[in-house]
């Protein structure tokens, strides 16, 4: 009777096997083919290799073109070559090439993994965000908005051009009743500021600053930064030395800072993998790491593919942290909420 109700497929087969039959009768063939060890060398070969790079990644010598620090900056990504190896070994059918894939799979969960598991908490006394609002942004009325509209206490915004900070100043008035732009770089709080000046970072113009924010939780010295672009270029590589200056003086301010609680807000064109910010990173723990979801990605816009926002901190626990809805910027803004 059950035989009867069964449909057939065109083929005579039955149209719905049962999935553990499909997958014993796979197993059988690979069990019946003497070639599986044999085939796939060289994709096996492809997976060490890809496992090496990400492993050893810090060995990976910047003298030429950067090459270590571009490697860096992307190496979340070197995971995407994980399934493809995967489809590509199941097709040849290389039990080799599977087993080597597990090394580049187990180093890549290792780095990575953690960050894909929630670790944002409730409380906190304090919400910070930071944007590079880019200086050709069509509609930076809206952008400041937009970014007010997150509950920000303390806001800062980076890429600032001397013709539109009026625009900024004026559509954040009514959030913000302190603010401080100094240079491309500007601080907007709900909070008295004090002690606010220009940081050095050995550019020859202004692109960070400080100041003291006195919260209800108590002072908190706030940071804002905006690193030197950096490019990738044929004929020169990763090109990010003027970057690489300026984060080791931006480590340098930060190291001689008197207050025991600090926060750093900026666009720091690099990622926390990129040992060209060890200055800087060393010395703080990002909220994102620490307290977000994911790889919280900023740039570009479009297509997030690197996280070279940052929010930072020192001496202070980071509760959650989050990226914000896009803007008229080529930046995704960034947000964290932080216990004093």
């Amino acid at each position: 009777m059950a035989q009867a109700e069964m449909t057939e497929t065109g083929n005579g087969g039955p149209a719905n096997r049962p999935t553990g039959s499909r997958v014993r009768s796979l197993l059988d063939r690979w069990r019946g083919d003497p070639g599986i060890w044999r085939r796939g060398i060289a994709l096996a070969a492809v997976a060490v290799l890809l496992a090496l790079l990400m492993s050893l990644h810090a060995q990976i010598p910047n003298r030429i073109g950067n090459l270590g620090s571009l490697t860096e900056t992307f190496l979340p990504w070197l995971g995407i070559f994980i399934p493809v190896i995967l489809v590509v070994a199941l097709m040849r059918r290389s039990a080799t090439a599977l087993i080597a894939l597990l090394v580049p799979a187990v180093i890549w969960l290792n780095l990575f993994g953690g960050l894909h598991t929630d670790k944002s908490g409730g409380g906190g006394d304090l919400t910070v965000a930071t944007h590079n609002v880019n200086a050709d942004n069509p509609d930076p009325q809206g952008t400041a908005k937009d970014v007010a509209a997150s509950g920000a206490d303390v806001l800062a915004l980076q890429e600032l051009p001397a013709g539109q900070v009026s625009t900024y100043e004026e559509a954040l008035a009514g959030t913000y009743k302190y603010h401080s732009v100094q240079g491309t770089v500007g601080l907007w709080s709900k909070y008295p500021m004090s002690d606010t000046q220009p940081v050095n970072i050995r550019l020859g113009w202004t692109r960070a600053m400080r100041s003291t924010v006195t919260t209800p939780a108590g002072e908190v010295e706030v940071y804002v930064a905006h690193m030197p672009s950096v490019r990738v270029k044929l004929n020169s590589g990763f090109t990010a030395n003027q970057r690489d200056n300026s984060a080791d003086a931006l480590g340098e301010a930060i190291a001689h800072e008197q207050h025991s609680k600090v926060v750093l807000l900026g666009d720091l064109n690099g990622t926390m993998n990129d040992r060209s910010l060890n200055a800087v990173t060393s010395q703080m723990r990002s909220t994102q790491g620490a307290a977000g979801n994911g790889f919280g990605f900023s740039w570009p816009a479009a297509f997030p593919m690197a996280r070279i926002d940052q929010i930072m901190v020192k001496g202070i626990e980071p509760v959650s942290s989050w990226t914000l809805p896009r803007t008229d910027s080529d930046h995704l803004p960034i947000a964290a909420r932080i216990k004093m």
